[in-house]
């Protein structure tokens, strides 16, 4: 079986000979560990935009600088309501955002015209060629954007703090940008749907100590129910990227069609275990961040921990390995031919009970 088909299968709900490694195209690099972990199955996922963005009535202006080593853009965009500014320094592979759009409340209006603009365009040639150029060897996936609340939650538009003070405050201001977003959002479902990619994230990084389970179940939910019925008439998967405390949220996400939970990363870093996950959401796959903190271990303990968690899941259906967070400094090669190691030896260990 290619990597790309070991995954599809897991995602599917089934299993093949070794429980599926992958690991986001940004946290891997061209190299002799990188072949090797290829051949011996390691799948990229590669995150791939399948629609354009335009606003035809703002005009977007940046100017970049470099203060040393550090570069900073400053991005004005003009609108007939205002003009709104924000600041990011580039950092790696993510970027720092030092000031967002929102600084004032007379910002509101200009805010709700710059995502009232917002038009959307398919665009599926990356994603095909990308299909071509890695054949067997990355799976492609889609993405829908966060979800409506957690864009202006975790967005461009303010921060998490920010955010806080002004559902308090001024809620109602802030709902009318969420009604935007969420009108927004069901324009870019049926185009992700007929996209080459065979499943999308929806949203994630959703902070439950933040929002709460009554936000969650009110602002959250009814989102992935729409866009889960378009991609299933489509014969296409979803999933969220659950990667943080989902205990208090657990049940909701039972709730919901998602068909896979991206990026749930197992205790000590979270507070549920593997096992509480399975049994949380039944029939939910399971693509799994491996625990960013075991990646400071020797090797062979690195190794056994993806050995228990195998144990742990009481049966490899629905069941994948990933890093979708980024690693200390140095040991990404060691450390992930270690958990590929661990998923073999479970495989040869269990062969008698999963064929």
């Amino acid at each position: 079986m290619t990597p790309r088909a070991r995954v599809e299968r897991a995602l599917g709900g089934g299993h093949g000979p070794v429980v599926p490694f992958t690991i986001y195209e940004a946290f891997v690099h061209p190299c002799l560990a990188e072949r090797e972990m290829r051949n011996r199955g390691m799948c990229i996922v590669q995150r791939l935009p399948v629609f354009k963005t335009h606003r035809p009535n703002v005009r977007t202006t940046a100017h970049t600088w470099w203060e040393g080593d550090r570069k900073f853009t400053r991005t004005q965009h003009e609108t007939p309501r205002g003009t709104l500014t924000s600041l990011t320094e580039d950092a790696g592979f993510t970027t720092w955002r030092h000031e967002l759009l929102l600084k004032r409340p007379e910002d509101y209006a200009a805010i709700r015209f710059f995502l009232a603009d917002e038009v959307y365009e398919a665009d599926y040639g990356p994603m095909t060629q990308a299909d071509i150029d890695f054949d067997g060897d990355a799976i492609c996936r889609a993405n829908f954007g966060l979800e409506p609340l957690q864009e202006l939650i975790s967005g461009s538009v303010m921060a998490m703090e920010q955010f806080c003070e002004e559902w308090m405050e001024r809620r109602d201001e802030v709902l009318s940008l969420y009604r935007i977003l969420v009108e927004n959002r069901r324009k870019i479902y049926p185009i992700v749907a007929a996209s080459p990619a065979g499943h999308a994230n929806y949203g994630g990084n959703v902070t439950p100590e933040i929002i709460g389970p009554q936000v969650f179940e009110e602002y959250y939910l009814p989102h992935y129910h729409e866009a889960a019925e378009v991609m299933h008439r489509h014969g296409k998967l979803i999933g969220c990227h659950f990667d943080a405390n989902n205990r208090i949220i657990a049940s909701a996400i039972a709730s919901t069609p998602l068909d896979y939970i991206e990026a749930f990363t197992p205790a000590p870093d979270t507070d549920m275990t593997l096992a509480e996950a399975r049994a949380a959401w039944p029939g939910k796959v399971l693509w799994i961040n491996y625990p960013s903190s075991a990646h400071l271990r020797p090797d062979a303990e690195v190794e056994q921990i993806a050995v228990n968690l195998c144990e742990e899941a009481n049966g490899i259906d629905g069941l994948l390995f990933a890093i979708t967070e980024d690693m200390p400094a140095g040991r990404w090669q060691n450390s992930c031919r270690a958990i590929m190691t661990g998923l073999e030896r479970h495989a040869q260990e269990h062969a008698w009970r999963y064929g």
